[in-house]
């Protein structure tokens, strides 16, 4: 799900969206601030002057190509997932984990190289049509903020630090107690977060690493009981769960979006020509894709390990594995350690989520009826948005976004494949961008609210029958049919208009 300051570059949104944050991530604030500096300082320190064009970078500064990458997707928010894969999938976790980095790992990156080719989000989407960018921007926006993510980052801390001390009678008024807490002070901050943000997201980082590698050594070690057989929702199709489960990171969402910030820092690096540019996004996405792999790995494993001693209930989060564990090898202490960790980190991803999101609804809705709407008043709804999201549980929330992005990430798959395909296919049939995400998008919106009904305790019962007639529907592929319906359909479409003028190649 998963973070902060983008500057872009070319595009009005990128001017718009330079001191603004970037998805669910501790790690990552000022990225390309920090970046962009340290770039600088390597350039002299490799004897170059400030700006020189160059071919390909140097060793030094794809590693910091790679620490800005991997912080864009890696963050607080993202720990609770393959814990809880690793605790249900037991002995079928090496399945499982490569559905996940399928859609957790590989689409993301995809979908930075796709964005820095097509010169940013709103070039990319805009190949759909103009006002397709703006919803989809708008769908992502409030997805990785005051729907999902931004709540989130207070029911994720407030599990792992406070949950395992309360009772059932006082916990839904602890969690409204620390919540308001939490968000009245991320609000204060969101007003001016830089310094703070910066400092944190420095150190909490290397925190969070530091406590996924104790936990993997301690458990490589540890005499643990054989690992479980599969269960809840990976007792059957690991494969296909892991992928589904991968969507909760939220990574590709905000790859689209924010993903011109890899391009943008190798350019300012002083690789401008195209192709280069391209190239050493490339390579900073493999060493990327190489440390999310060992991460979630050596997360999933712990859960399994986990899972061995505990199995993880029905409504059980990834938040209650890890606590489980940590109680069991660290006790009490070690607990809280962890709790006090992850509070600062979430804290920290809220702060930036909030300003993101307000900086982009101040940007693109600076009236609303008639009447001007600044930063501080958006950042003051979204704040009472997430608050009261944040307290129907980390589980509630969890369950919530399924469906929503469900509906959502078939509609950025196909956006990404068709990019991927822009300059030797797509672009030569003006269509198909077109068709292509609305076959898609009616069969993902379809089935995401039939599934967004049923956890809300309601029925569509003619919906979700006319679903179900999709091929591969049961497996969470009832879009791929459709699209590639679309696809031929805006084949079809674009060679019977040949007048007309095709998707500008960029």
């Amino acid at each position: 799900m998963h973070r902060e300051n983008a500057s872009h570059a070319s595009t009005d949104e990128s001017n718009r969206l330079e001191h603004t944050s970037i998805n669910d991530d501790p790690a990552q604030e000022n990225a390309v601030e920090v970046a962009e500096s340290i770039a600088e300082s390597t350039e002299e320190a490799d004897g170059l002057r400030p700006g020189s064009k160059l071919r390909a970078l140097s060793k030094r500064q794809r590693a910091i190509v790679t620490v800005t990458f991997f912080s864009m997707f890696f963050g607080a928010g993202n720990l609770i997932f393959p814990p809880l894969l690793g605790a249900q999938a037991g002995n079928r976790t090496f399945i499982a984990m490569l559905g996940f980095i399928i859609s957790a790992v590989g689409l993301p990156i995809l979908g930075v190289l796709v964005v820095a080719q097509a010169g940013g989000f709103g070039n990319l989407a805009a190949r759909v049509s103009k006002r397709f960018s703006l919803v989809l921007g708008v769908a992502i926006i409030l997805t990785i903020g005051p729907l999902f993510a931004i709540p989130r980052t207070a029911s994720t801390s407030f599990e792992m630090a406070f949950a395992p001390f309360t009772t059932d009678a006082s916990k839904p008024w602890v969690q409204l107690a620390y919540s308001l807490v939490f968000f009245v002070a991320a609000l204060i901050i969101a007003q001016h977060p830089d310094k703070l943000t910066r400092v944190l997201g420095k150190v909490m980082g290397p925190l969070l690493l530091a406590l996924i590698v104790i936990l993997f050594v301690v458990c490589l070690f540890l005499h643990h009981p054989p690992f479980a057989d599969p269960s809840g929702s990976y007792a059957h199709s690991q494969l296909i769960q892991g992928m589904i489960d991968g969507y909760q990171t939220m990574d590709l969402l905000a790859a689209l979006y924010f993903g011109i910030v890899i391009s943008a820092n190798i350019r300012e690096m002083g690789v401008t020509d195209e192709r280069d540019n391209r190239r050493e996004t490339g390579i900073g996405g493999a060493f990327t894709g190489v440390m999310l792999v060992l991460v979630y790995a050596a997360l999933s494993f712990i859960g399994a390990v986990s899972g061995a001693y505990q199995p993880a209930g029905p409504n059980d989060t990834g938040a209650t594995v890890l606590t489980n564990l940590s109680d069991r090898v660290f006790g009490h202490v070690g607990t809280v350690f962890i709790g006090v960790i992850f509070v600062v980190a979430c804290f920290n991803v809220c702060i930036g989520l909030i300003s993101t999101c307000s900086s982009y609804f101040h940007n693109h809705f600076p009236t609303v009826f008639g009447k001007r709407v600044g930063y501080t008043a958006w950042s003051i709804l979204f704040t009472i948005v997430s608050l009261l999201i944040a307290n129907i549980g980390l589980s509630s929330i969890i369950a919530l976004a399924v469906p929503v992005l469900e509906a959502l990430y078939p509609i950025a798959i196909v956006l990404v494949v068709l990019s991927l395909v822009h300059k030797p296919f797509s672009s030569h049939f003006r269509y198909v961008y077109f068709t292509t995400i609305v076959f898609t998008a009616v069969a993902s919106i379809a089935n995401g609210l039939v599934k967004l009904v049923e956890v809300l305790h309601g029925h569509i019962d003619w919906l979700k029958t006319a679903c179900n007639w999709l091929p591969m529907n049961a497996n969470g592929l009832g879009w791929l049919v459709p699209a590639l319906v679309g696809l031929i359909v805006g084949v079809i479409v674009s060679l019977a208009v040949p007048q007309a003028k095709s998707v500008d190649k960029q």
